[in-house]
C-alpha cells in the first residue's frame, strides 16, 4: 500500500516546482498523486498548508547544499558573501522558493520562519553563530565586538528582508549582497 500522504507531497512538490504556487490546484496534485480531492483534505487543510510545508523542506535542502558547497578555508567575506549569493540564486531559480517573492504567500513565510529560528539548533543563525566564534579565536574578525552584537546585526537582515517590498523587490537582492559584504567588511578590519 502506498504512503498517500508521501504521494501527494511529491506530486504537489513536482508540479510546484514546474508550474509554481498558483498555477498549481489541488485536483492537479490529487490527479497526479492518483488520489481523490477529499483524500487530500484528510491530510493537509488546505494547498497553503502543503506548499508550507514543501517550502520548508526544499528551503532546508537548498540551505543544507550551501553549507556543504563551502570552502570554509576562504576568508570570512568571500564566505558569507558566496552563503548569500547561492541563497538568492536558488531563490530566483527554484519556483518554490521564488515564492519568498509573492506579496500574497510570503507574509506566512516569513512568520513561520521567524518562528522557527528561535526554534531550532540548525538554523543559519546558528551555524553563523560558529563561524563568528572560530573567526574571532582565528583573529580573522573583530574581537572588540561581542559575539551578541555581531549575531543582533545579523538579525537585523532578517527585519531589512521583511521589508523586501518598501525596498523594491527588484533592488532587493542586491542590496541585501551589498549589506552583507559591507558588514562582513567591517567585521574583518
Amino acid at each position: 500500500m502506498k504512503d498517500k500522504k508521501a504521494e501527494m507531497f511529491n506530486c504537489a512538490r513536482e508540479l510546484f516546482y514546474s508550474k509554481g504556487f498558483k498555477d498549481t490546484n489541488i485536483s492537479d496534485i490529487t490527479k497526479m498523486a492518483g488520489v481523490g480531492v477529499g483524500t487530500f483534505y484528510n491530510y493537509y487543510d488546505s494547498k497553503e498548508k502543503l506548499f508550507l510545508e514543501i517550502y520548508v523542506k526544499e528551503n532546508e535542502n537548498i540551505k543544507k547544499q550551501i553549507m556543504e558547497s563551502l570552502d570554509l578555508s576562504q576568508d570570512p567575506v568571500t564566505i558569507v558573501t558566496n552563503i548569500t549569493a547561492q541563497n538568492f540564486n536558488a531563490m530566483n531559480s527554484n519556483l518554490i522558493l521564488k515564492e519568498w517573492y509573492n506579496r500574497d504567500f510570503f507574509r506566512e513565510l516569513e512568520i513561520h520562519y521567524h518562528e522557527e529560528e528561535k526554534n531550532t539548533d540548525t538554523s543559519i543563525r546558528n551555524f553563523y553563530a560558529e563561524l563568528f566564534k572560530r573567526w574571532k579565536a582565528e583573529g580573522k574578525i573583530r574581537g572588540d565586538i561581542e559575539d551578541e552584537h555581531i549575531l543582533a546585526i545579523f538579525d537585523s537582515l532578517s527585519y531589512i528582508d521583511t521589508h523586501k517590498e518598501d525596498i523594491g523587490i527588484h533592488h532587493f537582492p542586491k542590496v541585501m549582497q551589498y549589506l552583507v559584504e559591507f558588514i562582513m567588511k567591517g567585521l574583518t578590519d
